[in-house]
């Protein structure tokens, strides 16, 4: 099924977008893993962020919401060249 909403630009097929949980299957190494979790995260909000409780090996040192606004600035810089 693709995008019915004419204002959609990317006329996507929803049928073959994978879920976050299809791509962590499908990763084939721990850094896809994680590149994965962080991408997942651009939605959410940052009082959501920072009540979990994460356990992977960066927890002591992690700063989510700054690899978060770092991922969404690259993005976004992308998009404006386009």
């Amino acid at each position: 099924m693709s995008c019915q909403n004419p204002d959609c630009l990317g006329q996507y097929d929803f049928d073959s977008i994978c879920d976050t949980v299809a791509l962590l299957e499908q990763a084939e190494s721990e850094r896809e893993k994680e590149e994965i979790a962080l991408v997942s995260l651009l939605d959410v909000e940052d009082d959501q962020i920072l009540n979990l409780k994460l356990s992977c090996k960066h927890a002591g040192q992690c700063k989510v919401l700054d690899c978060r606004d770092r991922l969404k600035k690259l993005i976004q810089d992308e998009l404006a060249i386009r």
